[in-house]
């Protein structure tokens, strides 16, 4: 199949710009303003798209078909997004500053932020039970719902930002800080991958096993690097305020280990985590090149 040939010379930077396209196309409609502006403020400005690229990384594994990776790939970033606005709130981190721009609070003014998180919340699902899309069946986009709404709810994302609230000034130990961002970061970037797997529609259950080992790995990975920067990179290089955690009194991986052993850390994590990926064929480059771009940010 000459779709599948494609597919193994495409490159994470096509699949970003493939990403922006699509969050691009599912952000156009009837909105109401300034709800429509806020929501496309907040998505469509410059993330690094990592959980996204995890998507089709995952799907790509299996040879499968680009559109029929597309909603999920978007249905992630929405949920990021949202995250994101809400997590900047005045009554969450109260950040200002997100990629470099006014957070959108400050942008534009709490209710509207608000209200565009709840959209993008819920646009999300709309995406994976689209029923425009006759590419993958309904007990897929089942399965789909149910992963992402596990992972970014009370078990999952929901969850580990109110364990991270609650540990402000607060020192907690180092598996209760595991055991947080598995939850707060990790069970997104976990759900990411393991989407594009469900849309492969043909992994096995220890492909899928062997996958969120990957994701597990990655994601804590991730946690310890953005801990690192925060304490080491400026402001402007992060493009959100550096140091924060510290300000607010909260226990990280930097605290905990020190910088030089979080860097080994976070570099142990990813070496398993491409060790996972033994399990796979040989079309696994692109989650080779995702694990290794986690740690690249620190090296």
């Amino acid at each position: 199949m000459s779709s599948n040939h494609s597919q193994t010379i495409v490159s994470l930077d096509e699949l970003r710009q493939r990403t922006e396209a699509q969050l691009e196309k599912c952000l156009q409609g009837n909105i109401p303003e300034p709800l429509g502006s806020a929501m496309r403020y907040s998505t469509l400005n410059g993330g690094k798209r990592l959980r996204a690229m995890l998507v089709y990384a995952a799907g790509i594994a299996f040879n499968t078909p680009l559109e029929k990776l597309d909603n999920a790939a978007s249905a992630v970033e929405c949920i990021h997004a949202y995250s994101l606005i809400h997590d900047d709130l005045p009554a969450m981190d109260d950040d200002d500053l997100r990629r470099g721009k006014p957070t959108a609070h400050i942008q534009f003014d709490e209710a509207t932020a608000i209200l565009a998180g709840d959209a993008l919340q819920t646009l999300a699902f709309e995406l994976l039970v689209d029923q425009s899309n006759i590419l993958l069946t309904t007990e897929t986009k089942l399965k789909q719902v149910a992963l992402l709404a596990k992972a970014s709810g009370a078990q999952g994302m929901v969850g580990g930002q109110m364990l991270d609230m609650s540990a402000t000034n607060e020192s907690i130990s180092l598996t209760d800080l595991k055991a947080m961002h598995r939850l707060k970061t990790g069970a997104l970037i976990q759900a990411s991958t393991l989407l594009g797997v469900l849309c492969s529609e043909r992994a096995s259950s220890q492909e899928y096993d062997a996958l969120q080992n990957y994701a597990e790995k990655i994601g804590l990975a991730f946690q310890i690097v953005d801990d690192v920067l925060d304490e080491t990179a400026d402001t402007e290089t992060l493009g959100k305020q550096s140091g924060a955690d510290k300000a607010l009194g909260k226990s990280t991986y930097v605290s905990h280990l020190g910088i030089d052993a979080a860097r080994s850390e976070a570099q142990k994590l990813v070496n398993d985590a491409l060790q996972s990926l033994g399990q796979l064929s040989d079309n696994s480059a692109l989650l080779e090149e995702l694990a290794r771009l986690v740690v690249q940010r620190i090296n």
